[in-house]
């Protein structure tokens, strides 16, 4: 595949930034083995936010030719206190649940989940050079910088935290460089410690992106964040600039279960959820159900998308591409509900080897089901 080829796949959809199209460039042309990763957290359920957007963009990743690896980021969620900050529940979680449920979305998503490589942070958290990796990068960064970057967390400026949240940045940024990393991949929240990557990279003394003498910068990849299903905590909305200020407030949410999908949700839940989703009449831009149909449904396009309607309401119509889907919601000629309803039925076909997969092997919902999950 050339290497034009090779970036369309890349940049395609989810991707929302590239960071940069040049530098992706760079590195294809000069041949360093391109190797990927996304870091998760362990912290809850897997929605399709997690699963299906990463797993999306990790097919398209394998299929230009780049080596991807999932990096299950137990410390990272110790330090944020998820699952109660338990370590061991942590480690047991992301080993069972976390790692399967992401095998199981990246093949939906059309990847190969045998060529993406699990690797549990605290495996290479516990070698004394990363940390040497950790200080490098600290000394490159300010305090004010480290304390705005907390937002990678979910955490707002300002809140009380205790110091171990500050290591969390310069960690997340250390993990990029100890791992050889060339494409940083996260969703658009996490594009804080990207660039503070990007920044650093050939400030480095230990654990630099070289390649034949030469100190590389990473790409960062951010992919498109779902919207979550609830009412925006404002509205009308008036103006992107507040659309973008409201954004982290409205995307999924593994706390409120109204506002997102999991990855093995029965087909009476995801339609219950559809169901009760937030989705004016004409309304196109601040739509979540509209939302995850350009995001999932047409994500390649021409895609085929059948809305099952009564003969009295217009009968049965299909589409092709989200622009005509769109254009005929801004009109009128579809009505919210069957919007929500095809939604729904579309999800429940793409979702159900994962849900086949979890009834053949039951042992990781049933971990999940004792333990706690916490902000």
């Amino acid at each position: 595949m050339d290497i034009e080829s090779r970036i369309e796949l890349i940049r395609r959809k989810p991707t929302e930034e590239l960071l940069t199209e040049e530098n992706l460039r760079h590195l294809l042309e000069v041949g360093i083995p391109m190797q990927h990763y996304i870091g998760f957290e362990i912290s809850g359920y897997i929605h399709l936010g997690t699963g299906l957007m990463a797993g999306a963009k990790i097919a398209d990743l394998q299929k230009a030719g780049v080596k991807t690896r999932i990096f299950l980021a137990d410390w990272h969620s110790w330090i944020n206190d998820k699952l109660g900050g338990d370590l061991e529940v942590i480690q047991k979680v992301a080993l069972t649940y976390f790692k399967e449920g992401m095998k199981q979305s990246i093949k939906v998503m059309g990847g190969d989940p045998d060529k993406v490589e699990f690797v549990l942070a605290s495996e290479i958290l516990e070698k004394g050079d990363y940390w040497q990796t950790v200080i490098d990068i600290s000394k490159n960064v300010t305090l004010a910088r480290m304390m705005r970057s907390i937002t990678i967390m979910g955490r707002q400026m300002g809140e009380a935290i205790d110091f171990a949240k500050l290591i969390y940045p310069a960690m997340q940024v250390a993990d990029i460089f100890y791992q050889g990393v060339t494409i940083a991949h996260a969703g658009m929240d996490q594009r804080k410690a990207h660039v503070i990557a990007i920044e650093v990279a050939q400030k480095l003394k230990y654990h630099a992106l070289e390649w034949k003498g030469e100190k590389l910068k990473p790409v960062a990849l951010h992919h498109h964040l779902l919207l979550g299903l609830q009412e925006p905590p404002v509205w009308p909305i008036e103006s992107e600039e507040q659309f973008k200020e409201l954004k982290t407030q409205m995307k999924m949410s593994k706390s409120k279960p109204y506002s997102a999908v999991f990855i093995h949700d029965t087909p009476e839940e995801i339609r219950a959820k559809l169901r009760k989703a937030f989705c004016p009449a004409r309304e196109v831009k601040y739509n979540p159900v509209l939302d995850w149909a350009e995001h999932i449904i047409f994500r390649e396009e021409p895609a085929e998308f059948t809305i099952h309607r009564p003969a009295k309401f217009g009968g049965d119509v299909t589409y092709t591409t989200f622009e005509e889907l769109k254009r005929d919601f801004a009109e009128g000629k579809l009505h919210p509900l069957d919007l929500k309803n095809g939604v729904a039925e579309y999800l429940i076909e793409l979702l159900k080897p994962v849900r086949d997969y979890f009834e053949r092997h039951p042992e990781p919902l049933e971990l999940m089901n004792q333990v706690r999950i916490t902000r």
